[in-house]
């Protein structure tokens, strides 16, 4: 077996393809510095860029971080308004620095709830970066994970009700393309900073046989090395996508 036909059979041998953060602990890391929420969170854009960096230069395909979730609006008001600020800021810092290293910026989610300055924003950010082919970065902002599922399912009832489908002709394929991210490699890998053992409702279509991996390190202190630790966990792992023999090797 060639050594491509060996990643694509067993892709932990290689690393993953696709990784994906629930960038959690930002609040805490504030607090332990006696400092609002809200410093924690600018401190996490730093974590993002290095983790951004990383990614790119370990050749992955896609980074999709958890920035802000659909539950994340019962909030404090304040807290709510620094983070759209923060987002606004962001995009405005560094989708030109992003555009430079080939990344691809994709934002998933719904993000009508968004004031129009930050749709804005996020659809000029979108354009400059279309064409990119290194690695594509999702930032999945007002996102949940039964909120994609429910919009899949809401275009395939679209889809039967227009006869252009029969409800027994449904099922995870079908599915599988209404979902976010539909075009990129399947996530291989879940980071969750923080402490917290939970998925949050991120990605619960996309990641029903991704490795998980959770770490203490508040996500303000996530950096190369605790990037490095996952990645080497995962290549520890036997991925047997249900099956009873890992993914490569040959059952007896």
């Amino acid at each position: 077996m060639s050594s491509e036909n060996q990643q694509e059979a067993n892709p932990s041998i290689f690393g993953p393809r696709h990784v994906a953060i629930i960038m959690d602990g930002n609040g805490r890391w504030a607090k332990r510095q006696g400092k609002l929420r809200v410093f924690g969170h600018k401190a996490g854009v730093k974590s993002v860029r290095r983790a951004v960096s990383f990614a790119a230069s370990h050749h992955l395909d896609a980074l999709t971080l958890y920035a802000f979730s659909s539950e994340n609006w019962n909030r404090p008001a304040q807290e709510v308004s620094a983070l759209m600020e923060l987002f606004v800021r962001a995009l405005d810092s560094e989708v030109k620095s992003l555009h430079k290293h080939n990344v691809r910026l994709r934002v998933i989610g719904d993000v009508s709830r968004f004031s129009a300055r930050l749709q804005e924003r996020i659809r000029r950010s979108e354009q400059l970066t279309e064409n990119n082919d290194g690695l594509t970065l999702n930032i999945a902002a007002n996102y949940g994970g039964r909120w994609d599922i429910i919009q899949g399912v809401k275009h395939l009832a679209e889809r039967v009700q227009e006869g252009l489908l029969r409800p027994d002709q449904i099922n995870e394929e079908l599915l599988s393309e209404q979902v976010c991210m539909n075009d990129l490699t399947p996530v291989d890998l879940v980071i969750r900073t923080g402490g917290e053992h939970r998925i949050s409702n991120f990605l619960l279509w996309q990641i029903a046989y991704a490795e998980l991996y959770f770490t203490d390190v508040l996500w303000p202190d996530f950096d190369e090395l605790v990037f490095e630790g996952a990645l080497n966990a995962f290549a520890q792992r036997e991925r047997r996508f249900g099956g009873t023999t890992p993914i490569g090797v040959n059952a007896s």
